[in-house]
């Protein structure tokens, strides 16, 4: 196996899972995340737990803002100290080079807490623009996300509840929206239908994960940001 030294490359965690030990979601990423630490040497690592943090509010002066913005007019005086919190996590998304995302489904999509995040740092002028023809035009290039998804039932290709997984069609439209198209998911379905089953899908998850951190694209990407 194949390593580069003297490197940096930043890694966000993103964790949508309220669950520490117990989460089988928080498993499978912690397998990608220990694959790529032995592949990349000089990893960083910021994680941020959607379930513990306090996300700033889309509402009131930032919600204000926010239109402001999508009309193209500067950030009304009373509203920059507010609207700074939300270009704080803006910022800390986009100097990563890539992301795991923890995201279990709930109720057919993505957690709550992911939700509230994405509404926080997917604004106009910083994750996309408009053109003059006001099509959005993403500004977010160069980066790799992988998504640990994990679920009670299954929902794999072969199964009659695949198509209620709204999980992974959304974050796909979402990253893609904002120009993160190299996504990969790694699924642990059916944790909830028998523990033999469960066993088995966990396992090959687990697998699924060390080979995804096996891929040479995150040598690439490393070798670009040391560049």
């Amino acid at each position: 196996m194949s390593t580069t030294r003297g490197t940096t490359m930043k890694l966000l965690h993103i964790c949508a899972s309220p669950r520490l030990e117990g989460s089988n979601t928080l498993k499978v990423s912690s397998a990608v995340i220990d694959g790529l630490a032995e592949r990349v040497p000089d990893l960083e690592v910021e994680t941020i737990d959607l379930f513990q943090g306090d996300l700033p509010a889309m509402a009131g002066d930032n919600i204000e803002a926010k239109y402001t913005l999508m009309m193209n007019q500067p950030i009304d005086r009373a509203h920059t100290e507010s609207w700074k919190q939300i270009e704080h996590e803006i910022e800390r998304f986009r100097s990563a080079d890539a992301y795991v995302v923890t995201a279990p489904i709930w109720n057919f999509g993505i957690p709550y807490t992911l939700k509230y995040y994405i509404d926080c740092i997917v604004q106009p002028g910083y994750m996309f623009r408009y053109n003059e023809q006001g099509y959005p035009v993403p500004l977010v290039h160069g980066k790799k996300m992988v998504v640990s998804l994990s679920s009670g039932g299954d929902y794999s290709d072969a199964s009659p509840m695949h198509a209620l997984n709204f999980n992974e069609p959304y974050l796909r439209a979402i990253f893609g929206f904002i120009g993160i198209t190299d996504v990969t998911f790694v699924n642990a379905f059916a944790m909830d239908v028998g523990p033999d089953i469960r066993s088995a899908s966990l396992d090959g998850a687990l697998a699924d994960a060390r080979r995804v951190a096996e891929d040479d694209g995150w040598l690439e990407l490393a070798a670009t940001t040391a560049a």
